[in-house]
């Protein structure tokens, strides 16, 4: 029977290989339980995000407070981002042996005791370690969240959801702006508006901690590892949170194949790394590496690099951390623009053609010399940064089955975290060497490679069912 839409319904998809958890998950509606856990990843998505920018923000600040030299304030830079690479790659591969539900806490308890003794700071040295040591506890938190939410959430409506999250998430980003504007040139009870910044984030980061504990394991995480009586009973609640099961087969919304797969050999599971490395992942893999590399350049260089742009445009510190914190209000306006696009296009097509306006708007912002053009390009950069953004977190874990999910999505975007902490390093000397121009050219010769990279080997995943894009006949095809 041809697909067909409305109460019509569609052939058993030949497709479906694995257990009947993630069929059950991909016949219900979005339940109460959630949506409680997208606020509660989104929440803890906020301090991430508030984290990563948090040191960009304070650094004029940083180094009139400790007189940190040309050659010290890279390594402030970096301090959290080398943390945050050590940390995905280490609790990215828990989530995957040990569950996503524990991965997420202790991420969230090392993150916010050292979030918290950042604030006690006396000098650069401890400033480092402690900003380190919190980008330890922050490292898998966007993967994971992915990985988590992409288990949990149907097909037809994990992508909105995802993004839903991370607008939640991305509303830290201008709330670090405008309160660091609005503490850095105060005190309170006689302790500097700056070490409040990072109390903020340590006791925020405990607040949700306590929220999390409240969330399911992931259901197809524990059929995949054999707990197939503990998946049933968290499956069986959301589907009396639906008012029953759903009936088989899911309704006519989803791409459907009617070829019958390519015959499959029957072999034993690789986990880990080495799964990662061998067919049929390794292109997925290879794909994930160069994107990582040069995404980041692109983001994250754009984010931490803002202010010190600023400054070199000749803005003071105050109005500088003013224009930023305008400028990050297209963080969350960008990621709530996504929501009905992610799920409305096909998400590969959506990362390169996001990705492309950031190359665009990112050279505008460089060559702009007035105040008006300057917020102009740097608000349009961030919210299209942020589409871009929320698709290529969708689309980052969807490519990777359950039993791997977490090992690569953290696993590559570990390497984002590396980028990010060598950049300081590399587009300081560039900003000041070169000037501005010079600094967004490198942006837009990174996103062009991102495009090209997602357009010659990313695969279709809107819509489909994460064993559909993930079974091993078709991963190559």
């Amino acid at each position: 029977m041809p697909e067909t839409r409305g109460t019509q319904r569609l052939p058993e998809s030949p497709l479906l290989t694995t257990g009947d958890v993630a069929e059950r998950i991909d016949r219900l509606p979005v339940t109460p339980t959630q949506r409680r856990a997208t606020i509660a990843v989104g929440l803890g998505l906020f301090f991430e995000f508030y984290e990563v920018f948090l040191t960009g923000v304070l650094t004029s600040v940083l180094v009139g407070e400790f007189g940190l030299t040309k050659a010290e304030l890279p390594l402030v830079l970096a301090s959290t981002f080398i943390g945050m690479f050590i940390g995905a790659l280490v609790l990215g591969r828990l989530a995957d042996r040990l569950g996503r539900r524990g991965a997420f806490l202790l991420n969230l308890a090392v993150y916010s005791v050292f979030s918290l003794l950042g604030a006690f700071s006396m000098n650069a040295a401890w400033l480092v370690v402690t900003r380190f040591l919190a980008g330890v506890g922050l490292g898998a938190e966007l993967p994971l969240a992915d990985t988590y939410l992409t288990d949990l959430l149907p097909a037809r409506r994990r992508g909105k959801y995802i993004a839903c999250a991370y607008t939640i998430g991305f509303i830290g980003v201008p709330v670090v702006g405008f309160v660091a504007h609005s503490l850095t040139a105060t005190t309170w009870i006689g302790i500097e508006g700056w070490r409040w910044m990072f109390v903020i984030g340590g006791v925020g980061g405990f607040i949700v901690l306590l929220l999390q504990r409240g969330l399911p394991e992931s259901p197809r995480w524990l059929e995949s590892v054999g707990r197939t009586k503990e998946a049933d009973r968290i499956v069986s609640r959301l589907e009396a949170e639906a008012g029953g099961p759903v009936e088989p087969p899911l309704a006519a919304t989803e791409p459907v194949t009617t070829e019958a797969p390519p015959a499959r050999v029957a072999a034993p599971r690789l986990t880990g790394v080495r799964a990662l490395l061998v067919p049929p992942y390794n292109k997925r893999t290879g794909m994930m590496l160069v994107f990582h590399v040069f995404q980041t350049i692109g983001y994250y260089g754009f984010g931490t690099m803002v202010p010190l742009v600023l400054a070199a445009k000749g803005y003071p510190v105050s109005e500088s951390l003013l224009f930023t914190g305008l400028t990050y209000l297209g963080y969350p306006i960008g990621s709530a623009l996504s929501l009905p696009l992610v799920e409305r296009f096909e998400r590969k097509y959506l990362v390169v053609a996001a990705g492309l306006a950031m190359a665009v708007f990112g050279v505008a912002f460089g060559l702009s010399n007035t105040m008006v053009l300057i917020l102009v390009f740097g608000f349009l950069y961030t919210a299209v940064s942020n589409v871009f953004s929320n698709a290529y977190h969708i689309y980052q874990a969807e490519i990777f089955p359950t039993h791997l999910r977490s090992t690569a999505s953290s696993g590559t975007y570990a390497l984002s975290r590396l980028v990010t902490a060598a950049m300081p390093f590399v587009l300081v000397p560039v900003l000041a060497g070169a000037g501005v121009s010079a600094l967004f050219a490198i942006v837009c010769a990174a996103m062009v490679v991102v495009a090209v990279d997602v357009t010659a080997l990313g695969p279709r995943t809107t819509g489909l069912r994460l064993e559909a894009v993930n079974s091993e006949s078709l991963v190559d095809h």
